[in-house]
């Protein structure tokens, strides 16, 4: 008997990489949704007895979905596969209602296992291989950064949310290749107003290279300070120890995150603070002529239940997207 699986994400490049990780040998029929939304439709009209559900997604993100399936009681077993990987989202997608969770990249034998565990599998007599949709599963550079960043951005906060104990919310990360003169435009969750301190961090690997830059919000340090058990808040040497430990976890987990899977090491040079109770609108003129075209990766990190956000910005040399196209091609082929 033929089951009806749904892959529901908003990356191309995962929901290739889901498809073609499924047992060959399972007689499915798949259905692609890239939000919640179409993936609750798909649900409704018979096409998701099994769910493959990502967390951070547009228009309907997963926990709602999860919320809506649970609410209504539809007739979905949900697996989620999420970066995300820190121990409340998963206590928390348990709690919802989810069978089981799948940190991402996605393995073969993680999903065969949890399938087998939970008795879903079902193999087909004629070996049957699962055919994927072809225009659904069209990757391009800026759809596999953006799920690469998403897997980073996953690993570095399940560390920060270890270190503080707390829970990190994540957003969708914003990719974009840009001049240095729409930098500050790309800068979508921090306002012109808001005044902010900023860390630079260079990094290096073969054919890679660009600077991590970590904008912190002045209204962020007396609570960050506090979570570090760290006295004296409003203290200058207070504040840019906040700055610098913060950069150290964010940008470390950050790039080792995109290093495992791009397979490729990068060495770091020391902390630069490039700028203390500023707008963002100074902070980039001020350092212009460090940054041309770039491909940037943006992550605006926030902590649920505390006045703390920051952005982390990663800015990729002009030079180093014919390396990135190179890496990539073997996620996306």
């Amino acid at each position: 008997m033929t089951i009806p699986v749904l892959i529901c994400d908003d990356s191309a490049l995962a929901r290739k990489q889901m498809a073609r990780t499924l047992p060959k040998e399972w007689d499915i029929e798949i259905t692609y949704a890239t939000n919640g939304a179409e993936g609750l439709e798909a649900i409704k009209a018979g096409k998701g007895e099994v769910v493959f559900l990502d967390l951070n997604m547009p228009v309907m993100d997963g926990y709602e979905v999860l919320r809506t399936v649970q609410q209504q009681d539809l007739p979905a077993m949900i697996i989620v596969v999420s970066g995300d990987i820190q121990m409340q989202a998963h206590q928390r997608v348990k709690a919802l209602g989810a069978l089981d969770f799948i940190q991402k990249p996605v393995s073969a034998d993680a999903i065969t296992n949890i399938l087998e565990e939970y008795g879903i599998l079902t193999l087909a007599v004629t070996n049957a291989p699962v055919t994927e949709e072809a225009p659904l599963l069209e990757v391009d550079l800026r759809d596999a950064c953006q799920e690469v960043a998403n897997v980073a951005m996953g690993r570095a906060a399940d560390l920060l949310a270890k270190l503080l104990d707390v829970f990190v919310l994540l957003p969708i990360p914003n990719v974009n290749v840009l001049e240095v003169s729409e930098l500050t435009m790309a800068l979508k969750a921090t306002e012109s107003s808001t005044k902010v301190s900023a860390l630079c961090q260079g990094f290096i690997g073969a054919g890679i290279a660009g600077e991590a830059l970590l904008i912190f919000h002045d209204s962020s340090f007396a609570d960050m300070a506090h979570l570090m058990g760290m006295a004296n808040p409003d203290n200058t040497n207070t504040e840019i120890e906040v700055l610098i430990d913060t950069g150290n976890v964010l940008i470390g987990a950050f790039l080792n995150g995109i290093s495992e899977q791009l397979d490729m090491n990068f060495s770091q040079s020391h902390p630069v603070v490039l700028g203390r109770h500023c707008t963002v609108n100074d902070l980039v003129h001020d350092n212009s002529s460090r940054w041309k075209r770039t491909l940037a990766m943006e992550i605006n990190y926030r902590i649920e239940g505390h006045n703390v956000q920051c952005d982390l910005l990663l800015l990729f040399t002009e030079d180093s997207l014919p390396t990135m196209n190179f890496k990539l091609g073997y996620l996306m082929n």
